[in-house]
């Protein structure tokens, strides 16, 4: 089945010599213009939070990036990219459809086949003798979960075209994968007997999806916990203030004490994902100072007032 090339530097809006910092600013930009958490009034939100998230999947993995940037000189947007899902052999074609998160663009460049023959796994290959049993090679792709996947599981349903024993087309087919609550990132779910079809009376092989993790525009994953930005102003620290803070199981409110610095990591017990030594792992909120990009004439002249007594403390 042909596969369209994407423009990953284009879906970003940067140019092909962004640094990694640019690439980085540009998918957090868009990821919290484009989440369906936050663009709730966007219907087609989704589709384009699904396409920034790939894009920096590939971009902001420097090793992506590297396979991806050879192959660009040599693809116009809109030209056929190449079969997906195909064999090595070129005699079995394996095709997913619906919602695995991730486009056939994407997953014929860094999905997996499994071995080199599909019928690999009980030994003899194509060239054997027809009657002998041998099982059918696995396949693995990966699929994408969102956060709120992880915290309390979710059934897919994936189109699943797999061809015939004898290598002819097969029929396309709904399958149900339940991602349990949980799941982490590397993580296979086994589909038994979804791979490539046995030959003789051999067993199918199986299918393996690989979790990847969505990228969120509010939280950073680490492992069990999650990590999140809690901007304030610099009388906030001065001064101390009160602030509502999301976390995926509520908004919870936050003291901070007058004199806290910037850079501190304030710890909500039990506000992570599922899975932790206590069921929950931590919700860490990391405390970032945000200074005015322009001044008035009056507040110049107070952080000037402000400024001169702080240099009358430290010469006393």
């Amino acid at each position: 089945m042909p596969v369209t090339y994407r423009d990953y530097y284009d879906t970003l809006g940067v140019s092909k010599t962004a640094s990694q910092d640019e690439i980085k600013k540009a998918f957090k930009k868009l990821a919290r213009q484009y989440h369906p958490d936050v663009a709730k009034d966007q219907p087609d939100a989704e589709d384009h939070f699904k396409a920034v998230n790939e894009a920096y999947e590939v971009l902001g993995d420097p090793e992506k990036r590297k396979k991806y940037d050879t192959l660009g000189p040599n693809w116009q947007q809109g030209q056929d990219f190449g079969a997906y899902g195909g064999h090595p052999g070129g005699d079995y074609e394996f095709h997913f459809g619906g919602s695995t998160g991730f486009s056939d663009f994407f997953e014929s460049l860094f999905g997996s086949a499994g071995g080199a023959d599909p019928f690999s796994a009980f030994g003899g290959g194509r060239g054997g003798r027809p009657n002998r049993a041998r099982g059918g090679g696995d396949i693995e792709a990966d699929l994408l979960v969102r956060l709120e996947e992880i915290l309390h599981g979710a059934t897919r349903e994936l189109r699943l075209a797999r061809p015939a024993a004898d290598g002819s087309p097969g029929k396309e087919t709904t399958i149900r994968v339940k991602i349990p609550k949980g799941v982490a990132e590397g993580q296979r779910i086994r589909c038994a007997g979804l791979g490539y079809p046995g030959r003789g009376g051999g067993p199918d092989g199986d299918l393996y999806l690989r979790v990847r993790l969505e990228r969120h525009p509010l939280y950073r994953i680490v492992g069990r916990d999650l990590e999140t930005d809690l901007v304030l102003a610099p009388s906030d620290f001065v001064l101390g203030t009160s602030a509502t803070v999301p976390t995926p199981h509520g908004e919870v409110k936050m003291a901070i004490k007058p004199g806290t610095q910037a850079g501190t990591k304030m710890r909500l017990r039990g506000k992570g994902l599922p899975g932790g030594p206590d069921g929950h792992g931590n919700l860490y909120v990391i405390l970032v100072v945000e200074f005015p990009e322009s001044l008035s004439e009056e507040e110049r002249q107070l952080w000037e007032a402000i400024a001169e007594k702080a240099r009358g403390r430290s010469r006393n």
